[in-house]
């Protein structure tokens, strides 16, 4: 198992916490001849954040969405896919339409693979997994199925430490989450709750790692304490404003209606260390019907 102590980050007052849910469950060493995409010495990596919608949505059925998910992840071809919303049966489908050379790791939001899951999937041929986890987001992380603040939905976060056997064997950080939906009277307290602990979790890790955090937020960019609270206090950066270029600026939750500008609540955020060329959202559709009710998110990002 791997320890992140000492961190030359600010740490957390709360570290006993944060150490616990750091605690990787696993080591694997997955073994690839080549990396995938692009220039076999190309240092970029493609990563794409991903709101499934669930298969008990009122919108069209995943049955008809999973063809026009499957075109689009095939055409896209990224590195690392965080997903959310999907369960178990949904995940072990993207993992098939993805196709062997893909791994994915997360645990259901009852545990096991019970429940929604925030799944992180990647190219084993490009990454080998060091360590990973999942914790809850909630005042007790570690507890299997825990929602101690009164968020609508029991809610989850799942991280990967990998190797990037392309660029040099640098290695890196991949936290995919997925914020509560509520709407009640105090509607961020609980997002901001929750990106208080994702800050806990970055303040535990080595100063000199790059770290990329992605998932749906259920708040705008720009516009939310959620928001400002994960760049300023977390010392994160959203790659969608530092990229070189970028494309397709609409808002990420569409409802499978016509793209258009609006609220982007799914983002892609790093920290400094990360170089961004290119991000956009994505606008694939077939015959009219959209793999989701949301955009996907893309990054095409270098670990410097």
């Amino acid at each position: 198992m791997e320890d992140l102590r000492p961190s030359t980050r600010r740490i957390s007052r709360r570290a006993v916490l944060a150490a616990a849910v750091l605690a990787p469950l696993v080591s694997t060493t997955l073994i690839a001849p080549t990396a995938s995409g692009g220039e076999a010495d190309s240092p970029v990596l493609q990563i794409m954040t991903y709101n499934l919608e669930g298969r008990g949505t009122a919108g069209p059925s995943w049955k008809h969405r999973r063809p026009i998910e499957r075109a689009m992840l095939r055409q896209a071809q990224p590195q690392i896919v965080d997903t959310q919303e999907g369960d178990h049966t949904q995940v072990k489908q993207v993992a098939a339409d993805l196709g062997k050379n893909y791994g994915w790791i997360g645990k259901g939001q009852n545990g096991g693979h019970k429940g929604i899951i925030n799944a992180i999937f990647f190219d084993k041929r490009r990454l080998k997994v060091l360590g990973h986890n999942t914790f809850w987001l909630s005042a007790t992380p570690t507890k299997v199925g825990s929602n101690t603040w009164g968020a609508k939905h029991i809610r989850t976060a799942t991280w990967i430490h990998f190797q990037d056997k392309q660029d040099s064997g640098r290695d890196f950080y991949v936290l995919n989450t997925h914020f509560d939906n509520g709407k009640g009277q105090h509607p961020d307290n609980v997002r901001l709750k929750s990106a208080n602990l994702v800050g806990k979790w970055i303040a535990r890790l080595p100063a000199s790692k790059p770290v990329l955090v992605s998932g749906d937020f259920n708040s705008a960019a720009e516009e939310t304490q959620v928001y400002t609270r994960l760049l300023n206090r977390s010392g994160l950066v959203d790659t969608w404003k530092t990229a070189a270029t970028r494309a397709n600026e609409y808002g990420t939750h569409t409802g499978h209606k016509a793209p258009k500008p609006g609220p982007r609540i799914d983002w892609i955020l790093s920290d400094p260390k990360v170089t961004t060329d290119h991000t956009e959202t994505n606008v694939f559709s077939k015959d009219g019907l959209a793999p989701s009710d949301h955009l996907p998110v893309q990054a095409w990002v270098r670990l410097r």
